[in-house]
């Protein structure tokens, strides 16, 4: 009698360890699959609006220190000094009250790994131009491949 009650409780174990098999394996990876096909286009979208919103909060950044800058010394930065003026003191003689520590810690790049770009005198009406090239580093383009400059920061 204790024979039969150990095999048929070795047998519900037996059971229990065996595991899934191929086909409920395969079940799950192929809905993993469906789900991914759905989320990772949406969520690299979402990555390119990131990006592009970040240039823009960027370029309003420098927007304000350059804005300082001009406040103390009643001219912006030439476009051979670029936005490194805004860093470290010009040579230049004229600059007589550049804050001290500078107006920003450093200059960082655009969220593509390019350089925030700085022109004096600006052709897009306004003073200077202060832009990116956007995600492909070129001139022009659309969507996020389009130029980020401060004439077009609430497009």
């Amino acid at each position: 009698m204790s024979y039969i009650a150990c095999e048929g409780s070795r047998r519900r174990r037996v059971r229990r360890a065996r595991g899934f098999t191929l086909i409920e394996i395969m079940v799950v990876v192929i809905i993993i699959g469906l789900l991914a096909a759905v989320i990772v286009p949406t969520v690299l979208g979402k990555v390119d609006e990131a990006r592009v919103a970040k240039a823009k909060q960027d370029i309003q950044s420098l927007e304000a220190a350059l804005s300082m800058y001009y406040l103390d010394n009643s001219k912006y930065p030439t476009s051979e000094q670029g936005l490194t003026a805004l860093v470290q003191q010009p040579t230049d003689p004229s600059i007589k009250h550049w804050k001290p520590g500078g107006y920003l810690e450093r200059v960082s790049k655009d969220p593509w790994g390019n350089p925030y770009l700085y022109a004096l005198p600006g052709t897009h009406g306004k003073a200077y131009d202060l832009f990116t090239l956007g995600a492909d580093g070129e001139p022009g383009g659309d969507g996020i491949n389009a130029d980020i400059g401060n004439w077009n920061l609430s497009d």
